[in-house]
């Protein structure tokens, strides 16, 4: 890294990993936060005094934070349904900008976002949190190296015990507070891309389109359950087929009301990823200090350590300033190319389950 310092802001606290965002941003010491603007002033305060920030930095009108500051790269946690306006409004100023998972409520919104970046010359990245778990990248390499052969099943299951059971830092909310404001959260509105299947089916299909190496299913199937009194569900499941010879069916899964938050306590089924290929399988779970690896000499299985994850390649921010130091393209499931895939299968899934019928259009 050269010795430019780097101007990041945070816009828009509505997902409360923005706050994951900041504390990587203020640990980088190439890395000056120079401002943060929310629509709610009380919201935005909070994270940022408890990320350690000077309350300062806060502007509500976020054209005159990015017209005064002049950011290098803005990071945006909006509400699913409204990503592609948030990066149609910020886009235009300049700044490079990583968008908090998942790409977008639709194709045609993730393309208005790719078009808005694209026309500035700056790069977009999408930030999906189970990237950096050291588990899945080790997957991601022993797939690589050919170790369970040609990748042909994959088998996903991940959610925790529901979006408003915890706060920015995993902080724990209980039950009964976090029940009582469903009626006002985002988190349960449809209009703003609620729902357990638009907050973790991306990950599951656009991680997988990465440990497919850019492969998008051919035909889904999909089924949600949308509890009474909810306008948007909280369990999705989502069967994929691929075009490859004996290849099964894969399964993508979420949940909200999982038993455990899996980053406290594993919960049953765990979550992660099971993937299965020619050769072998891996079980490869959030967390996790081991895979599980069956290969044709070694069927029994062995348990293999988890690689440690160095900077720049430890987390989204360090990640994307090195993409920006170094001109090196953004790859994986952070490129909107690969991100575009897994949201392609997340339509489908979404035009399933309403429709009652399997979807060819992928």
């Amino acid at each position: 890294m050269s010795e430019k310092i780097w101007r990041i802001v945070g816009i828009n606290f509505d997902h409360m990993h923005m706050g994951d965002l900041l504390r990587m941003a203020k640990a980088n010491p190439a890395v000056q936060i120079v401002g943060v603007s929310d629509e709610n002033p009380e919201r935005a305060v909070k994270v940022i005094e408890d990320v350690g920030l000077d309350r300062a930095l806060f502007e509500p009108d976020y054209r005159k934070l990015l017209e005064t500051t002049r950011p290098d790269l803005a990071i945006l946690c909006p509400a699913t349904a409204h990503h592609a306006d948030w990066v149609e409004r910020v886009a235009p100023f300049g700044p490079h900008i990583l968008v908090e998972k998942p790409f977008a409520a639709s194709v045609a919104e993730a393309d208005r976002m790719i078009a808005a970046v694209g026309k500035t010359g700056k790069k977009l990245a999408i930030n999906w949190p189970l990237r950096w778990v050291p588990a899945h990248v080790t997957a991601r390499r022993l797939i690589e190296e050919g170790v369970i052969g040609e990748l042909i099943q994959i088998h996903f299951y991940d959610g925790n015990r529901g979006p408003l059971r915890h706060l920015a830092g995993k902080v724990v909310v209980p039950e009964e507070l976090a029940n009582s404001q469903k009626a006002q959260a985002w988190w349960y509105k449809k209009s703003a891309g609620g729902g357990s299947m638009l907050d973790y089916l991306g990950y599951g299909t656009t991680l997988g389109a990465w440990f497919m190496n850019g492969r998008c299913p051919v035909e889904v199937t999909a089924m949600v359950d949308t509890p009474v009194g909810l306008e948007v569900d909280e369990h999705s499941i989502t069967i994929c087929r691929y075009d490859l010879p004996g290849s099964g069916l894969s399964k993508f899964e979420t949940r909200w009301g999982t038993f455990t938050d899996p980053w406290i306590t594993q919960p049953q089924p765990r979550t992660g990823f099971v993937l299965i290929g020619r050769g072998g399988t891996i079980g490869s779970y959030d967390y996790a200090k081991t895979l599980r690896v069956q290969t044709r000499q070694n069927e029994a299985g062995e348990d293999v350590p988890v690689d440690e994850l160095k900077p720049p390649f430890n987390n989204p921010i360090n990640y994307m300033l090195h993409c920006l130091e170094s001109g090196a393209e953004i790859e994986g499931p952070l490129s909107p190319a690969t991100s575009r895939i897994g949201q392609r299968v997340v339509d489908a899934a979404r035009r399933s389950a309403a429709e009652k019928r399997t979807v060819a259009e992928v």
